[in-house]
């Protein structure tokens, strides 16, 4: 492995990550779990995030999810495994990848020589991920790499994506930031979802979303009028710190050079997805 210049895997994850988070805002996957009698939009969410774990309950999404609210994640699982399978549910997730990537960036950039070299690099990124202590990371490692060369480039961001989160878990932990503390701390420095998102889809009140607040307030975290205090500022700095040096392994795997294609072919895709409207407009943001 290589030492890479400063932030250059932040960057190189962020370049990928909304390829693999622009599904659970997508159409396709509502519709392809409609077919399969599930409706309802969190719990196609759960069982297409869950389903590389396996026919699990709400504990178990719930400790993997970390910022979800147990109840909401109660009311969908496990009794969602009564109408779609863990594999039907793979199986329909790829499916709705399959048509968003080709309806967000097109035909010609999906059978391109660019996504085939993409997905090697970020497969190849994913050969330096560690499944220990890595749940959500682990469960997708498992599942067979897809032959399409853009179902195989989401399935490695997705791979990424979740060997990241697992270590920002971590992290959180050890900051003492609770599942609702999180999300206003990083809804107040300006990066997060709004509380509108935040509250709604992670199933959260306004009186825990308030409650939260205070606590963070108590702890000089949260001034006052909703925003970062300094030592809250520091906080958030201390956890991404510790969540990039968690998540340097696969990009000093695929080292420098391959970290600095990837992130350019990783851009481009993005880039065309966003400009097609792959996210909500109001999604970000502190109000």
């Amino acid at each position: 492995m290589t030492t890479l210049p400063e932030r250059a895997a932040r960057r190189c994850y962020s370049a990928m990550n909304p390829i693999h988070s622009t599904l659970y805002f997508s159409p396709d996957l509502g519709r392809e779990f409609g077919e399969k009698g599930v409706r309802d939009s969190d719990a196609v969410y759960f069982a297409a995030r869950a389903a590389p774990l396996g026919p699990v309950g709400a504990g178990v999404v719930a400790a993997t999810f970390y910022n979800f609210n147990h109840e909401l994640i109660a009311r969908h699982v496990p009794a969602v495994w009564d109408t779609v399978s863990p594999q039907a549910a793979l199986d329909a997730r790829l499916r709705a990848v399959d048509t968003l990537l080709r309806r967000l960036l097109g035909d010609e950039a999906v059978a391109s020589p660019e996504m085939a070299e993409a997905a090697g690099l970020a497969l190849r990124a994913a050969e330096g991920c560690a499944r220990h202590a890595r749940p959500l990371y682990a469960a997708n490692a498992d599942l067979p790499v897809p032959d399409a060369p853009h179902l195989a480039y989401w399935h490695a961001t997705t791979l990424l994506r979740e060997h990241r989160g697992d270590g920002h878990l971590t992290a959180l932990l050890a900051a003492g930031l609770d599942p609702v503390e999180a999300l206003v701390s990083h809804t107040a420095s300006g990066r997060g979802m709004t509380p509108k998102w935040a509250t709604t889809s992670r199933g959260w009140s306004a009186g825990q979303w308030e409650a939260a607040g205070e606590r963070l307030r108590e702890r000089g975290l949260l001034a006052a009028d909703g925003e970062l205090t300094p030592a809250g500022e520091d906080l958030r700095k201390a956890l991404e710190d510790e969540t990039n040096r968690l998540d340097v392994a696969p990009y000093a795997w695929l080292g420098e050079a391959g970290v600095a294609r990837l992130t350019e072919l990783a851009g481009g895709f993005t880039g065309t997805a966003l400009v097609a409207g792959a996210f909500p407009a109001d999604l970000i943001g502190k109000r």
